[in-house]
């Protein structure tokens, strides 16, 4: 990675796009990335909304030096599709794809970026959130357009059918693999 590419990911802040009011006061937030979700902080019916919103967020310039993600529905839902067309040229820096379980998965994002005009430049935030991400770690982080892995713990949690800990155990190992991952293909890793 060459200085130019590097940038601080040391607080990165989720933000539900259906709500404009935090939209709002994320621009004063000092924090160095903004995730703005369409996913899991989105009731259905407000996924149209929402993805306008973080569309427009992205490309005001009214959130300073920080990096602006959008975090798009799965490609299996009925608004993976029209969320990566917007967010391919609202002016994020990347779209953040949640689920992710194989190459053949960020082959197709890419695919469907370039189709809808998306800048060479965005890059995609691949989230690890299933045992299966886990096993596949290794093509994963090494996708060509994939600039960070970032750790999807609660569903992967979930998925592993550990519960929760606080000293977060039945996830180091888990947690290990991704980063070792993330290190031989050279990629960030958010946890």
């Amino acid at each position: 990675m060459s200085d130019s590419t590097l940038r601080p990911r040391r607080s990165v802040l989720y933000m539900p796009s259906s709500n404009e009011r935090a939209l709002e006061k994320a621009k004063t937030i000092p924090c160095d990335a903004l995730i703005l979700d369409l996913e899991d902080a989105v009731a259905p019916d407000a996924k149209e909304a929402a993805r306008a919103n973080a569309a427009a967020a992205a490309g005001s310039g009214e959130y300073g030096h920080r990096e602006i993600t959008i975090r798009c529905n799965g490609l299996d839902t009925p608004w993976g599709a029209e969320d990566i067309a917007a967010a391919a040229t609202s002016g994020a820096a990347a779209v953040v794809i949640p689920k992710v379980n194989s190459h053949a998965e960020l082959e197709e994002v890419e695919r469907q970026l370039d189709a809808a005009g998306a800048p060479p430049e965005m890059t995609i935030w691949a989230m690890i959130e299933t045992p299966t991400a886990i096993l596949d770690i290794r093509s994963i982080a090494q996708h060509l357009r994939v600039s960070v892995l970032v750790m999807g713990t609660n569903d992967l949690i979930k998925e592993l059918r550990t519960g929760t800990l606080p000293d977060r155990s039945p996830l180091i190992p888990h947690l290990a693999t991704a980063l070792v991952g993330a290190r031989e293909a050279d990629k960030v890793i958010l946890d």
